[in-house]
């Protein structure tokens, strides 16, 4: 199948993933769907919510999605009508999924058929229309996802729209929204594609929330920008994820301090056999990177005993994405989130602003 559109919509991220037709950029669900069913089935969904308008001026839409080809379709498709996308927490509880609609302003909802019964009355109370996953993606009931889209022309939209709306989390205070531009995403993948070395040939597993930065850009945008493979997950499976590292099925691979030491556990109570298959799968892999969290020098070290490698660790923040990385070559630093990424400026201050130049000095 050959990309869809031949005008330009301003949003680098789709413009690129014209030039990867048949490479495969997302498996979900052991299905494995092409760059150009992508952006097929996201020139669908946006389709489907203009219907009769031609850009949605930065609506905010918000999606319910577990970790899927339909949710970056869903992603894509909303970005691409003129939308702005909202990515709402799997695991969050009412009052946190009402704060963030009430605040987001968001008019509509995606969400997947099995968890519309989980929103509904929510969205009835707060006037939210819920729109199925299914219907957008022009699915029928049982079926994969409609690769066939109508045929509109969508909103040509330029690098400062106003594109994601990620939530804080909140730990000083109710968590905040902070709006991304098609800009500013860009130039965060960017950054780390240089950083990091990303190439078409990388694969690599997402099993993170995806309503966070470290899964929605750190994984998935910087590995479809690169032409690369996304095998989505609904939520970390070890068991799965451990027999398809057993089958070299990754080079790169993001996760979090707590996954890392449920896998330590899971290598150190395995039997032989399967450790020396999974720490060889892991150990040939060409980058593994630790963040969203501090990583203890005991599990880094721990971690390298196992299975060979020295983890990546960064460093970043939901407001400006990531600004530190250790190098991707070069000494890494156990308990250190590394130096400035590509783009990047960065000063240490005492309390009195004053800058600190000597390297061991608090700031």
């Amino acid at each position: 199948m050959t990309a869809t559109s031949g005008h330009r919509e301003g949003i680098r991220l789709i413009e690129r993933a014209e030039g990867y037709g048949a490479r495969t950029a997302i498996l979900s669900g052991g299905i494995p769907y092409s760059y150009a069913e992508l952006l097929r089935a996201s020139e669908g969904v946006a389709s489907r919510l203009l219907q009769d308008s031609r850009d949605l001026q930065e609506e905010r839409v918000a999606f319910l999605i577990p970790g899927s080809f339909e949710y970056v379709a869903v992603q894509w498709g909303i970005w691409r009508a003129g939308g702005i996308g909202v990515p709402l927490s799997m695991g969050a509880k009412e009052p946190e999924l009402e704060h963030v609609l009430s605040d987001a302003g968001v008019s509509s909802i995606l969400v997947t058929e099995g968890l519309a019964d989980r929103i509904g009355s929510l969205c009835d109370r707060l006037g939210i229309q819920v729109l199925s996953v299914e219907t957008v993606m022009g699915m029928e009931p049982g079926q994969e996802p409609g690769l066939e889209a109508p045929r509109r022309g969508l909103p040509v939209l330029s690098s400062d729209r106003r594109a994601m709306m990620l939530y804080t989390s909140g730990t000083t205070n109710k968590p905040k929204g902070v709006v991304s531009t098609h800009a500013n995403i860009e130039a965060q993948i960017t950054s780390l594609v240089e950083a990091w070395g990303w190439k078409s040939g990388d694969r690599i597993p997402l099993f993170l929330p995806l309503h966070h930065i470290h899964g929605i850009v750190n994984v998935l945008s910087c590995a479809l920008w690169s032409g690369a493979q996304v095998e989505a997950f609904p939520a970390f499976d070890m068991e799965r994820i451990l027999d398809r590292v057993g089958e070299r099925a990754y080079t790169v691979f993001m996760a979090v301090p707590t996954i890392y030491v449920k896998l330590i556990q899971a290598l150190e109570s395995a039997d032989p056999e399967d450790r020396k298959t999974w720490t060889e799968g892991f150990g040939q892999m060409r980058l593994m990177i630790s963040g969203s969290a501090a990583l203890p020098a005991a599990i880094h070290e721990k971690w390298t005993g196992l299975t060979g490698q020295k983890l990546l660790e960064r460093y970043g923040m939901t407001e400006i994405g990531m600004g530190l990385s250790n190098p991707l070559l070069g000494e890494r630093r156990p308990g250190a989130v590394g130096q400035p990424l590509p783009g990047v400026e960065i000063r240490l201050v005492t309390e009195s602003e004053e800058v600190v130049r000597d390297e061991g000095e608090p700031g």
